[in-house]
């Protein structure tokens, strides 16, 4: 294997791995045992795996802000996840992780996103409230230990248990050490039904933060969605350029960039914008990261997960920089009447999806209604929500098309 050999303790170019790093020769393994690649190393084949998958080819056609209608040059979930892979790598390499294994978890992020992007989702939930909820990072956990079928040994993909904690602990540690769940968006409530299945077969230590790989992938996901939901808001015409001058960050640097090229083109200006935003933000999550290092300095991976706050962060500036990107376009971009307007139609589409493959599962292909003959109504429920999320949102119009006679208006 690669891994047992000098080549899985050397990064990029030569550069020696950190010892903060995820080292694929200590990996805590997979549930299933499988024998080692001779070629790969155990991060490499999660990543090939996730790529591989199912659920990443459907992201093409998922929604990130706006929906397959709208146009061929805006952001889908794929496109999105694509960006962010490139920034998670561009991180662990300056910092010295397991470029792999942060790319895997960048790339697998998303894996249990709805069609319609956060509206279907929140369709979902409201539809799943009596059984467990939805929530779409615990459905990427199910997607990748249950719900892809490609293996003859096991169903999900079988990924190292290193970038499952990952994908279910980017944003932190879930419990505390006594097993009791921690606030999320200030409210205390159950762990998601998926990820409470799988930890009562799986311990993955939901009490410690994850990995530094993971953490610098949620990073990217902040930095990506920041710069081109810009972009894309820019683009769509929903906000325009003199609007950004008071938005933390984005603003000086548009002040920058014409007081450089004052009669930059439209498409260059938004480009040039967005390019000089992440590079900020990335050249800020690696000086704050390795001040935290050098202040706490962690002997291994084990040390990082056991700290008592994240070690990948931006600083308290860009932080609060951040934050006020997300308030702007939270109230200019994502609750835009046009925006809405169709993110109201496509709950209504999920909704409906959802109350007639409960009322009549010989709607669904036999492979999803199978079994489902009995009564229970929250194995019912749970597959049905399955079904639905793994769809992109032109599958979701055509069957909302097929069942009803009336489809809402998703342009």
């Amino acid at each position: 294997m690669v891994g047992a050999t000098g080549l899985s303790g050397i990064g990029f170019g030569g550069e020696p791995r950190a010892p903060y790093a995820s080292d694929p020769r200590a990996s805590r393994g997979r549930l299933f045992d499988e024998p080692e690649s001779p070629t790969r190393t155990p991060y490499q084949r999660d990543r090939d795996r996730i790529v591989h998958s199912t659920a990443f080819r459907r992201l093409a056609h998922k929604t990130q802000v706006f929906v397959y209608h709208e146009g061929d040059h805006f952001r889908t979930r794929l496109t999105h996840t694509i960006e962010v892979a490139q920034i998670a790598r561009a991180l662990a390499r300056a910092l010295r992780l397991d470029e792999d294994l942060a790319e895997a978890l960048a790339l697998g992020h998303d894996l249990g996103h709805t069609p319609f992007g956060h509206a279907g989702e929140r369709a979902l939930n409201r539809a799943m409230l009596d059984h467990g909820g939805f929530d779409h990072n615990a459905q990427t956990l199910r997607v990748v230990t249950s719900l892809e079928r490609r293996y003859a040994g096991f169903d999900g993909l079988n990924l190292s248990w290193e970038a499952l904690e990952g994908l279910v602990k980017h944003n932190g540690p879930l419990t505390d050490t006594a097993g009791v769940p921690l606030p999320v968006h200030g409210e205390v409530g159950p762990l998601p039904y998926a990820i409470r299945v799988y930890q009562a077969r799986h311990d993955l230590r939901l009490w410690s933060h994850a990995g530094l790989e993971a953490q610098v992938a949620a990073l990217a996901d902040d930095i990506a969605y920041d710069a081109h939901d810009i972009d894309d808001g820019l683009r769509a015409g929903l906000i325009a350029p003199d609007q950004l001058a008071g938005v933390p960050l984005v603003g000086d640097i548009l002040h920058e960039v014409r007081a450089r090229h004052p009669d930059l083109e439209l498409g260059r200006l938004i480009q040039e914008v967005t390019r000089r935003v992440i590079t900020r933000m990335v050249e800020d999550v690696i000086a704050e990261t390795l001040a935290r290092i050098a202040a706490d300095r962690p002997a291994d991976a084990d040390a990082v997960r056991h700290l008592a706050r994240p070690m990948a962060a931006f600083s308290e500036a860009m932080a609060e920089a951040d934050r006020g990107i997300k308030r702007f376009l939270y109230a200019h971009v994502y609750r835009a009447d046009s925006v809405m307007a169709v993110m109201r139609n496509a709950e209504q589409v999920v909704q409906a999806l959802y109350a007639a493959y409960t009322a009549a599962p010989a709607e669904m292909p036999p492979e999803w209604r199978r079994g489902l003959d009995d009564d229970d109504a929250g194995r019912r429920a749970r597959r049905v929500a399955d079904y639905i999320a793994g769809m992109t949102d032109r599958f979701a119009e055509i069957e909302h098309r097929r069942l009803f006679d009336a489809t809402p208006d998703l342009r």
